[in-house]
């Protein structure tokens, strides 16, 4: 097992590095730092949820979005990441350099990844694609932004994505409205054909 995580830590710092050294441009850097910063502590999440709340046809998707979102902080960043305790990437891989400079906390997993793709799942799950689509894209680049600033590994992004959809699913299929769980199902049932 030890030798499959060492393994997994080498790639994990070679894309970093890559990213580093063949991604990051002067032009791009301000942007993404600044773009990054959306994610802290689920701010537009946040904002995105509330405004959904103000229509009647989306405010049951702008409140399982807060669930999402309140879930996700205990499952990543309250629990999963004060377990596993993986240092940041900056602190470990030789060369790699921190946009935005030192971070509190542990890497594993990824809490903007996390966040976002809970919140993003349920609403691209609730509501109109011109809504569920943006999100689902936001919470992507959002996750990415992660890796070119150099604070989280490759594998943080990923699972914490992965919990955040499954957490955005679930709650989904438990309290999302009937109508959309019927047309889901419809959806299915053409794939299948």
């Amino acid at each position: 097992m030890d030798a499959i995580l060492n393994a997994l830590q080498r790639a994990d710092g070679w894309i970093l590095l890559f990213i580093q050294n063949h991604l990051r441009f002067a032009a791009l850097t301000p942007w993404v730092v600044r773009f990054t910063k959306l994610g802290n502590h689920g701010l537009i999440w946040i904002v995105i949820s509330i405004l959904l709340l103000i229509p009647k046809k989306t405010r049951r998707a702008g409140v399982l979005s807060l669930v999402a979102l309140a879930l996700s902080l205990c499952i990543s960043n309250l629990f999963l990441k004060n377990y596993v305790a993986r240092v940041r990437p900056y602190e470990v891989v030789s060369g790699l350099t921190s946009l935005i400079g030192p971070m509190s906390g542990y890497s594993f997993p990824s809490g903007h990844a996390s966040a976002g793709f809970a919140a993003a799942a349920v609403i691209s799950k609730s509501c109109r694609k011109w809504i569920g689509w943006p999100c689902l894209a936001l919470a992507f680049l959002l996750s990415l932004s992660r890796l070119y600033v150099g604070v989280h590994y490759p594998s943080d992004v990923i699972c914490g994505a992965i919990i955040g959809f499954l957490i955005g699913l679930v709650l989904f299929w438990l309290f999302g409205e009937k109508k959309y769980k019927r047309r889901a199902r419809r959806t299915r049932r053409r794939r299948r054909r």
